[in-house]
């Protein structure tokens, strides 16, 4: 694997939702990256909760430092942050923050639809 950078979405089991996934790299390792579980909301996309990585950003969050954290979204803005995560390699951590999410999106989503009033109505949010 060599320099380069990858955008793609995961659709998880769940209506109206997906894991987007952003991951630049330098001979293979991650110098940034973005894991976000999304959830469609009257035509648009809305951040659920967000892992990341950007060393070189001065705003950024470099997980070698500071470790693994997931920031939680409610109304488009962070709410708080979860980072009681284990010590997760760098060239790892992409991987891991999608299995995560994959495995928690159930709860995940629920407690979004709940803070914003949505139902799993096909109308509401419709995709």
């Amino acid at each position: 694997m060599g320099n380069g950078n990858v955008q793609y979405f995961e659709w998880v089991e769940h209506p109206h939702a997906r894991v987007r996934v952003e991951i630049d790299t330098v001979g293979g390792t991650p110098t940034r990256f973005v894991v976000q579980l999304e959830r469609r909301v009257d035509g648009s996309w809305q951040q659920v909760v967000r892992f990341d990585h950007d060393s070189e950003n001065p705003m950024g969050h470099d997980i070698t430092e500071e470790g693994l954290h997931m920031d939680v979204y409610r109304e488009g803005t962070k709410t708080r942050v979860k980072d009681d995560f284990p010590p997760v390699d760098l060239t790892r951590a992409p991987r891991y923050c999608i299995a995560y999410i994959e495995q928690h999106a159930e709860v995940l989503l629920r407690r979004f639809e709940k803070w914003h009033d949505l139902n799993q109505d096909p109308t509401h949010g419709t995709s």
